[in-house]
């Protein structure tokens, strides 16, 4: 299998059980204490309340809690100096499962696995090749393909825009089938949409540098609304909470959100302008892996979400419904069954194999 980095993202958590922030030390009850099955989450640096994947695999943990009856912590880094650390530390609470998110974790997930082969890890959004290690990854460029074809469909102005938190295969992905979307809805009604941001051959584009500072998110995005754009995808965490800010602030303009369903997990404020989200269905494949240790049926085989397997998806598009017509709410769901039954190729250099 290849390597797959991934670039950080955004979402808010309610946080109900045991959390802690940094290189923490483990907590002196032992986990199993309330349960005969216990596991731990470590968070990338970007922490728990980032309004993406930490958020939604924190969540996928608390619901397996639940519903299987395990007890679940998590740690949570909050620099890059907690990430291997917190790793060793979600081992030395003797739970049987560790959840570990975003590349950030790879070489201490797969430091950590050769040192504790009788210890289950998973990690999403990335690959970490150990016989212990499942990876939980997802092929957003397919939804990310519909999510271009619905906002070439709905532009006015006919120019659209996209841009990442840094040049990385996670983030890239997003933007390769988002521009794809563009083509292929130009192609079927021989109009000439632009695309800005993201150019899929020379895999280059605009990127702010880091997935946290809003500012330049605002900056990025009014820069795409001066030069026309009406509909922008942002890949890049929380800065596009600045992103969102743009496009309310100029009005006509909205956003379409990653990860997780923006309308749920951004303010409320920005309910407006999202059109829609490009969902990754992190939380049920954390639930199904958990479950798979508990078991004793964990393998490291990949599980890689796509819209087949109802992996990755398009959220609804709740307030800005009026603006997507009959017409193309059918194409695109038609569009959708065709990648299902492959008919139609969604490819990019980064999707995980």
């Amino acid at each position: 299998m290849s390597r797959l980095p991934v670039g950080r993202t955004v979402a808010v958590a309610s946080i109900s059980l045991i959390v802690l922030a940094g290189c923490a030390t483990p907590p002196e009850e032992d986990a199993a204490a309330e349960s005969d099955f216990c596991a731990v989450m470590v968070t990338n640096s970007g922490g728990l309340e980032d309004r993406s994947f930490n958020q939604s695999s924190w969540a996928g943990l608390q619901e397996a809690e639940e519903s299987l009856g395990l007890a679940a912590q998590v740690l949570v880094s909050t620099s890059e100096t907690d990430l291997a650390p917190n790793v060793q530390s979600a081992v030395d609470t003797g739970c049987s499962y560790v959840l570990t998110v975003g590349y950030e974790l790879a070489a201490g997930t797969a430091e950590q696995a050769e040192l504790n082969p009788d210890v289950d890890f998973a990690i999403v959004d990335e690959i970490v090749e150990a016989p212990n290690v499942k990876p939980i990854v997802f092929h957003t460029a397919q939804a990310a393909y519909l999510a271009g074809y619905l906002a070439a469909g709905v532009s006015t102005s006919g120019i659209v825009a996209t841009f990442g938190g840094g040049n990385q295969p996670p983030v890239t992905l997003f933007m390769d089938g988002f521009v794809d979307g563009v083509a292929k809805y130009n192609e079927v009604h021989g109009t000439a949409v632009v695309a800005l941001g993201w150019d899929k051959v020379a895999q280059d584009g605009t990127f702010t540098g880091d997935f946290e500072d809003t500012a330049k998110g605002l900056a990025t995005t009014q820069a795409f609304i001066d030069q026309g754009a009406d509909v922008v995808l942002p890949v890049a965490g929380q800065v596009g909470e600045g992103a969102a800010t743009a496009a309310l602030e100029a009005g006509g303009v909205s956003i379409i959100w990653v990860d997780n369903d923006g309308y749920d997990t951004l303010p409320a404020e920005f309910r407006p302008i999202i059109l829609t989200s490009v969902l990754k269905n992190t939380g049920d494949a954390v639930i199904a892996s958990v479950g798979d240790s508990q078991s004793g049926a964990f393998t490291n085989d990949s599980y890689i979400g796509t819209l087949a397997n109802e992996g990755v998806g398009l959220a609804p598009f709740h307030d800005l419904e009026a603006s997507v017509s009959p017409e193309l709410s059918a194409e695109i769901e038609a569009l959708r069954a065709s990648i299902v039954d492959g008919s139609v190729q969604v490819t990019s250099p980064s999707a995980p194999n």
